[in-house]
């Protein structure tokens, strides 16, 4: 589930909700009260790199290349 900001127009509070895509939007600030928050748009927390294969920033050692690897493994089977 990704993890949403917004920011209240009423007092300028700053909050994150984790929310389902298909979830509405959330509306009353839970500092003020007011129905006026405002999703922001933030980067992502992923990219995509590659042949459809993804690798992200928390992937170390060998782990990091595990495409390389599987492709290897295929062709060497052929």
């Amino acid at each position: 589930m990704p993890i949403y900001e917004y920011q209240c127009d009423a007092c300028k509070h700053l909050c994150e909700a984790l929310r389902k895509i298909s979830d509405a939007p959330l509306t009353k600030c839970p500092e003020c009260g007011e129905d006026a928050l405002s999703k922001l748009m933030s980067a992502s927390g992923f990219r995509l790199k590659g042949d459809g294969w993804y690798e992200t920033d928390f992937k170390s050692g060998k782990k990091k290349n595990l495409a390389e690897g599987s492709s290897k493994k295929s062709s060497e089977t052929k």
